[in-house]
């Protein structure tokens, strides 16, 4: 049987892991800010103790902030072009001495250039200069292993927080990556591991279906930031396999080099920059920063609309007491974001409550639609309560507009790319229903036309093309397309 093995994070008790909690992505702008911080403090240094001490000259503090600043931004993206801040290099800063000498001389030997043909050798002197390489060379070199043994220190307590991942993969493939490995070469923190080796109930390609599903799910309650797959490289069906099952997670995911590409990385050239190589396989829909924004316009504009409405929607729910009997809203469970099931609110409209494997759409001249519900469907009126679905988090204004759980897994079998829907939330409207997709889908092909719009939305994401959605929208609800 596969097995499900999570990691538990360190306890943080100490003072560094409370005090020093930084991101795997800001070590490298941490240690850059901090090289580019004593350059220019060697510059100010060189200049007072040439200058003041020696010479009992006038100190020129700014010429030498001015020549520090240049410099230490010379030798900060020189250094991230060589690979000087990655996690491994900064770890072990032993081994790479040469490409520090190396960075600094080329940073010095174009300053020195630049103040030569600036004809400011009087003002930066030569005896200034020599004082500033070698205190900044014994700075850089000495900073070094300080570094080093304070990122290992704040590594031990938990205090790198890497993108927070479910590792699937082979047997062979995973016992050569520990939870140290995955953070400093891939800036990943291990949440859990999922083995899809042996045979489980159901397999497509030698693959374990079933353990795929369980990442998914793994992933899903623990909240990871993306899915990550170790498996031998030359077994590309199985490969494909994953990735295609993976769709349904609206998660990047990642393929890690396998151990054969590892060792070949292992032996780059000197000057090559020594972070190990993944392959997106999948792309998450929306940045954390765009979700935010998302977010943030749905719940204050879906506020605003379900306050200014409020009359109409007491209006409404009084009309369909005095109508039909039966509930004023009709709550049906419905797929959202990343597979997780939540109730959707309407009007009701129908003397019907269908929530089960089976539900049948609405057709036109439908027996089952009330005097009151045929109004508020054909201005979509009876879609007005999901504003509250909206606020509560489960649907967006716009997004691809939620099917019937019976809908889902019957288009899901037909169309490949439909499970690509849930990749973001749900939404009141969407831009499929502002190109005529709206209504009944009597065929599987306009079912397809319908995947495709929702697909395009999704990969052309923006604030914009929301509102435009939006006021389309008020001119389509005047078009007798549903029913």
């Amino acid at each position: 049987m596969d097995q499900i093995v999570r990691i538990a994070s360190p306890a943080k008790t100490s003072w560094v892991s409370r005090r020093l909690t930084i991101s795997y992505y800001t070590v490298a702008a941490f240690v850059g800010a901090v090289d580019g911080v004593l350059i220019v403090l060697s510059s100010i240094f060189a200049d007072w103790f040439y200058n003041v001490l020696i010479r009992h000259d006038i100190e020129q503090i700014d010429i030498a902030l001015g020549i520090g600043f240049c410099g230490g931004l010379g030798y900060i993206l020189l250094a991230k072009a060589l690979g000087l801040y990655n996690m491994q290099v900064t770890l072990n800063p032993q081994k790479n001495i040469s490409k520090i000498v190396f960075v600094w001389a080329t940073v010095l030997f174009s300053l020195t250039a630049v103040l030569f043909l600036l004809r400011v050798g009087t003002i930066f002197s030569r005896g200034t200069i020599i004082i500033f390489a070698l205190t900044e060379l014994a700075v850089l070199l000495g900073s070094r292993p300080f570094s080093a043994r304070l990122l290992r220190s704040v590594i031990a307590q938990g205090g790198i927080v890497g993108r927070r991942a479910v590792i699937v993969g082979e047997p062979a493939e995973l016992g050569h990556l520990s939870s140290k490995n995955l953070l400093h070469h891939f800036g990943l923190k291990e949440l859990a591991r999922v083995t899809i080796a042996g045979a489980g109930e159901k397999t497509a390609g030698g693959v374990d279906i079933a353990a795929l599903d369980l990442a998914i799910d793994v992933a899903r309650r623990h909240r990871a930031d993306e899915l990550v797959i170790a498996v031998d490289w030359r077994r590309t069906e199985v490969i494909e396999k994953i990735k295609e099952r993976f769709r349904a997670s609206p998660l990047a995911v990642r393929l890690l080099p396998d151990r054969t590409v590892r060792a070949t990385l292992d032996h780059q050239p000197e000057f090559a920059p020594e972070a190990m190589l993944s392959v997106e396989m999948q792309r998450a829909p929306l940045t954390p920063s765009e979700r935010f924004i998302k977010r943030a316009f749905d719940a204050v504009l879906a506020s605003l609309a379900a306050a200014a409405l409020a009359p109409l929607l007491l209006l409404v729910a009084i009309a369909i007491k005095l109508d039909s009997k039966g509930p004023v809203l009709f709550r049906q469970q419905r797929t959202g974001f990343d597979g997780e099931k939540f109730h959707i609110y309407k009007f009701r409209t129908m003397n019907v409550m269908e929530d089960g494997p089976v539900v049948i759409q609405a057709a036109r001249g439908d027996r089952r639609i009330t005097r009151v519900g045929a109004l508020l469907r054909r201005t979509s009126i009876d879609e007005l309560p999901q504003l509250f679905n909206v606020i509560k988090g489960d649907m967006s204004l716009i997004g691809p507009r939620p099917h019937a759980l019976a809908h889902d897994d019957h288009y899901g079998r037909l169309i490949a790319t439909y499970a690509f829907r849930h990749h973001v939330k749900p939404g009141m409207s969407g831009w499929a229903q502002v190109n005529g997709q709206r209504g009944e889908t009597a065929r599987v092909e306009d079912m397809r036309k319908r995947v495709d719009l929702d697909l395009w939305y999704i990969n052309n994401w923006s604030l914009t093309l929301d509102l435009k959605i939006i006021l389309r929208t008020c001119l389509e609800i005047t078009r007798q397309q549903a029913y």
